[in-house]
């Protein structure tokens, strides 16, 4: 297999630059071991989300959402708001803290909807491949679509495995406790489930160019 960068691929290794190595620059200068963490760890994902794309050919809208994805977890944590706006009593003011609409919905669990819901969206694609490269055409079926949901919840769940680890390196995190790890799986379902139901129903759920590109 050919491991050159294509040019698409250049496009958006240059442009995760942008924000990875600020957010490890300013990691660094706060002293924020959590995020500098992170932002390793985020590195070696787009590494695999390249390697990936190499067998699976993913969309290009999809590569792009995985790059919004990775600068919104990385201004997340990095990024300071207003005092005025509403974070819970003892939180810093960064964006990850912030409710948008309180008690509803807080940017963190945007960010989780957001980004489970387009890894499910990456598990349907890595699926339809599959099996187009041998020969059989794939529709959503119920079964297909609970196996890449269950598929996008379980990559949610190691990144609570991953979130957990940091408390366990770092004495202060910003992570929070059970309830806030409840309600990061709530959202990532939520998403995973948004996300089956577009590739159920959206007419370009299994494009032709898809497999071509």
């Amino acid at each position: 297999m050919n491991m050159k960068l294509t040019p698409r691929e250049w496009t958006l290794v240059l442009a995760a630059c942008l924000y990875i190595l600020p957010a490890f620059y300013f990691s660094w200068h706060l002293k924020n071991n959590e995020f500098i963490l992170y932002a390793a760890v985020l590195v070696v994902l787009g590494g695999f989300v390249l390697l990936l794309n190499r067998y699976v050919h993913l969309q290009t809208v999809t590569l792009w959402g995985l790059w919004l994805w990775g600068l919104a977890h990385m201004a997340g944590g990095l990024m300071p708001i207003p005092p005025s706006w509403p974070v819970n009593e003892g939180e810093p003011h960064v964006l990850y803290n912030w409710w948008i609409a309180r008690p509803w919905l807080k940017y963190d669990q945007l960010v989780h909807a957001c980004g489970f819901g387009l890894t499910t969206w990456v598990c349907w694609q890595s699926l339809h491949r599959a099996f187009a490269n041998r020969g059989i055409s794939l529709t959503p079926t119920f079964g297909l679509l609970v196996l890449c949901t269950a598929a996008g919840m379980g990559f949610g769940a190691l990144n609570e495995v991953i979130e957990f680890l940091a408390t366990r390196l770092m004495p202060e995190t910003n992570v929070g406790g059970y309830e806030n790890t409840g309600w990061d799986l709530v959202f990532n379902l939520l998403g995973s489930l948004v996300a089956a139901i577009l590739i159920a129903f959206w007419p370009g759920r299994t494009p032709s160019r898809t497999l071509s590109q």
